[in-house]
């Protein structure tokens, strides 16, 4: 259930097209569903404004399009995350408008057909080619919650001009997420240089002494960088939730 489904039974009850108790056969499934295996909170969508995302590790694919089923059912997208290839070959049998995004391991269902976007642009930056999956778990994330997102890759401080011949893109980003591996000195790197929100994601991409990720992950921790913040390693699905939290905020100004 989203804002709109409880406008609409709501509209539908008050000019009498619907019964109360068929408004209320509807609202039992409210705070949440009981699968037996999983517990469906579709109340998730009005307390955080996009429903339940499901984290397909773990899971069989059988329980995952129950799962995907159900939230289609309550009148919301899905969005799946850690999804293998024939998890999305059975999701697209239960909905024709599933998308597999490859490298980003993740598959969505958008119950609406347009997205508009938003003024402010959520900018995802990745040190080295190797750290892009984790950074499309990112970019998906955003993009399906209705942020404008935009990529920027392989600009690592092995080679640091690639990223200063970027710095206009940099400056004009609402949220920067920055996804490294190795070191993980990119971070400091970009929010030593702008004044927007910076989060961090270390990759577990490095040989033996990154002990993967851990090492970019205390480098990002320890950062003196101020305004930046981090998430845990490969978890580009949280920076990515993050950043369109922070993203919206600049839509609706306080007057």
């Amino acid at each position: 259930m989203n804002l709109s489904s409880l406008k609409k039974l709501l509209e539908e009850l008050y000019e009498q097209k619907l019964e109360p108790q068929q408004a209320l056969k509807q609202l039992k499934s409210w705070p949440y569903e009981d699968l037996g295996f999983a517990q469906i909170d579709h109340h998730r969508s009005l307390r955080k404004g996009f429903p339940e995302v499901i984290y397909c590790e773990g899971k069989s694919k059988e329980q995952v399009c129950q799962i995907a089923e159900r939230i289609l059912m309550a009148g919301s997208s899905v969005l799946a995350t850690r999804a293998a290839p024939e998890v999305y070959d059975q999701m697209k049998l239960i909905d024709g408008r599933a998308q597999y995004h490859p490298l980003a391991r993740t598959v969505t269902i958008e119950v609406h057909s347009e997205r508009q976007g938003t003024r402010g642009r959520v900018l995802i930056v990745t040190a080295g080619t190797s750290d892009i999956p984790v950074a499309e778990e990112a970019l998906v994330t955003a993009q399906v919650l209705g942020s404008t997102v935009e990529r920027l890759y392989d600009v690592g401080v092995a080679g640091i001009h690639r990223l200063l011949d970027k710095k206009d893109q940099l400056m004009e980003a609402r949220v920067i997420v920055v996804v490294a591996g190795m070191d993980g000195a990119l971070a400091s790197v970009v929010g030593g240089l702008v004044d927007k929100p910076v989060i961090a994601v270390p990759t577990s991409v490095g040989y033996g002494a990154s002990f993967g990720g851990l090492a970019a992950l205390l480098t990002m921790l320890n950062s003196c960088a101020t305004g930046t913040a981090t998430v845990n390693i490969d978890n580009g699905f949280g920076a990515g939730y993050l950043a369109h939290k922070i993203n919206l905020l600049g839509e609706f100004p306080i007057e």
